[in-house]
C-alpha cells in the first residue's frame, strides 16, 4: 500500500524551498525515489548534497525537482504532522491512562492514544514498547533512534501486566536487554499507583532499572517516579485510589534511600521523584543541585526549582518602579502555590506593581491538588467570575493546546476574556513574565487576540 504524501504546512522564508517556489498545501511524494514514512525519514533522506523530489502541487500537478545543496542544509519545509503514515496507537488498557479519564465530546485529538516510538524519539513522549513488530525494532536499531522515553511502571512481569492489561507487558526486562545489546538509551518513567506498584514493588523496579545504568553509555539514562493522577471521569470500576499524603511520604522515604545508594554506586542519583510527591506530602523540595542536568524535567522533576532559579537570575532586570501603576492576577494550579510565593513577593517589590497569585484546584477534573497544566477554562471562569482581577490576567501557556488558544475543555482564551470582561496575557517563560509585569496590558481591547508572552 503506497504511503500518503507529506502535506506541507509551512515554507520558511529565505529557504531553499521558498526560493524554488514551494507552497503551503503542496505534497511531498518521494526523495531520491523513496517515500518518507515520517519526519525521521525526511531528515535522513535530506542529509545529502543532491536531491530529486517528487512533489504534487496544490493544483494536483506532479513535479520532479532537482536540488543541490550542502549535505546538512535544511530545505525549509514544515509538515502538518511528523507522521506521514499515521500514528501508532496504544494497545494497552491502563486504568490510569489520562485519555480514558476525560469526558466525551471534546476535540478528536484528545482521544488519540499515542504509543509511537517516533514521537518518543522526536519529542520525548512516552511509549510502552508493547506493540512494536520486528521491523520497527530493526528500524530503531538501524537508524540509531536514541534515546527513547519508556513507560516502565513495573519490572515484575505480573505487576506490569496487571497495570497495562497486556500480556506482552511482561517482556520489559528482555526489551531493556535488547537496548543494552544495541547500545541504545532510554529514559524511564514509573507512574506509581497505590496498592499495585508502590512499596516493595517500587523498590524492586528501581533496583532492576538501575542495573542498566552502567558503563560509558548507560542503557537506562534516568528514571522519573511520578504519582498517579486521577480524574472524576475515570471508569467507576477501576481499582485505583488517589495518592495520599501518607503514600507520598512513604514513596519519598523509599526513593531517597535508593538515591543515596545509587549516588555511591554510580555517582548519579539515577532515579528522581516528581515535584508532586513533595507537594502532596507537604515536604520541602530538594535543593536545585539535586537535579543534576534535569534529565526528567518533562515529568515535572525539578521544574519548580528550575523555574525559581531562572526567575532569580531574570529578576535582576526588573525595574524599581512602573508607571502607570497596575494590578495583575496570575493564575496557577494550587500545587505550586507555596513554592511561587517568593516570586510574587519579589514582583511586588516593584513600586506600582501589584501581582495577586490565584492558585486553583480543578473542579472540572475533580482534583484536590492540581498542576497548572490541567486547569481548564471552566475552572478559571467559575473561580474568577465576579472577582476583582485588576488590569488583566497572567495565564501560563501550559494550560493551552500547543500552538492554539484552547484549554483542555475546548474553551478558548477569547471566550474566557469575554466571559470575565478582562484581558488575558498568555505567558510561557520567565523573561516574558517579567516583560508582561513591567508593561501595561490595560490598553489592549478585550478579545483582540492573545498576547503571547510567558510563564510556566
Amino acid at each position: 500500500m503506497p504511503l500518503s504524501p507529506a502535506i506541507i504546512s509551512s515554507v520558511l522564508p529565505d529557504s531553499i524551498a521558498a526560493e524554488i517556489g514551494f507552497e503551503v498545501g503542496d505534497r511531498l511524494v518521494s526523495i531520491n525515489g523513496q517515500a518518507p514514512r515520517d519526519l525521521i525519514d525526511y531528515q535522513f533522506l535530506c542529509a545529502d548534497e543532491t536531491l530529486e523530489l517528487e512533489v504534487i502541487d496544490v493544483k494536483d500537478i506532479t513535479h520532479h525537482v532537482e536540488i543541490e545543496k550542502d549535505y546538512d542544509e535544511d530545505l525549509g519545509l514544515e509538515f502538518e504532522t511528523a507522521l506521514f503514515d499515521g500514528l501508532i496507537q496504544c494497545n494497552n488498557h491502563c486504568p490510569f491512562c489520562f485519555i480514558d479519564q476525560q469526558p466525551p465530546g471534546k476535540r478528536d485529538t484528545l482521544y488519540l492514544k499515542d504509543d509511537d516510538y517516533r514521537l518518543s524519539f522526536l519529542y520525548g513522549s512516552y511509549l510502552t514498547l508493547t506493540n512494536l513488530p520486528a521491523r520497527e525494532w530493526d528500524r530503531i536499531a538501524q537508524m540509531r533512534l536514541s534515546p527513547l522515553y519508556v513507560s516502565v511502571h513495573a519490572t515484575e512481569p505480573d505487576v506490569r501486566i496487571r497495570l497495562l492489561k497486556n500480556l506482552r507487558a511482561g517482556q520489559i526486562l528482555d526489551q531493556l536487554r535488547w537496548f543494552q545489546s544495541n547500545r541504545l538509551q532510554i529514559h524511564a518513567q514509573v507512574v506509581v499507583c497505590p496498592g499495585i506498584n508502590d512499596g516493595e514493588h517500587l523498590e524492586r523496579t528501581l533496583l532492576d532499572l538501575a542495573q542498566f545504568h552502567q558503563g560509558d553509555l548507560p542503557t537506562v539514562a534516568s528514571i522519573a517516579v511520578v504519582p498517579v493522577g486521577l480524574t472524576r471521569f475515570r471508569p467507576a470500576a477501576d481499582e485505583l485510589v488517589p495518592v495520599t499524603a501518607a503514600d507520598a511520604t512513604d514513596a519519598i522515604a523509599r526513593v531517597q534511600a535508593l538515591q543515596h545508594q545509587f549516588r555511591q554506586q554510580f555517582g548519579s542519583t539515577v532515579a528522581w521523584l516528581a515535584d508532586e510527591w513533595f507537594l502532596i506530602a507537604g515536604a520541602d523540595l530538594p535543593p536545585e543541585s539535586h537535579y543534576e542536568d534535569y534529565p526528567q524535567i518533562g515529568n515535572g522533576v525539578g521544574s519548580i526549582r528550575q523555574f525559581l532559579k531562572q526567575f532569580k537570575a531574570a529578576a535582576k532586570r526588573l525595574p524599581t518602579e512602573i508607571s502607570p501603576a497596575r494590578q495583575l492576577t496570575w493564575v496557577v494550579g494550587n500545587a505550586v502555590e507555596q513554592a511561587f510565593q517568593p516570586i510574587v513577593r519579589r514582583l511586588n517589590q516593584v513600586n506600582g506593581l501589584d501581582v495577586n497569585l490565584v492558585a486553583l484546584r480543578s473542579d472540572y477534573w475533580g482534583q484536590e491538588i492540581t498542576v497548572t497544566g490541567l486547569l481548564t477554562g471552566q475552572d478559571l471562569l467559575h473561580a474568577l467570575k465576579d472577582q476583582p482581577l485588576g488590569d488583566g490576567i497572567l495565564l501560563p501557556s501550559l494550560m493551552l493546546k500547543q500552538g492554539d488558544t484552547r484549554f483542555l475543555d475546548d474553551m478558548t482564551v477569547a471566550e474566557l476574556e469575554q466571559a470575565l470582561g478582562t484581558n488575558v496575557s498568555v505567558v510561557s517563560g520567565i523573561d516574558d513574565l517579567i516583560r508582561t509585569c513591567a508593561q501595561s496590558i490595560a490598553a489592549t481591547p478585550i478579545g483582540s487576540g492573545v498576547i503571547k508572552l510567558g510563564c510556566s
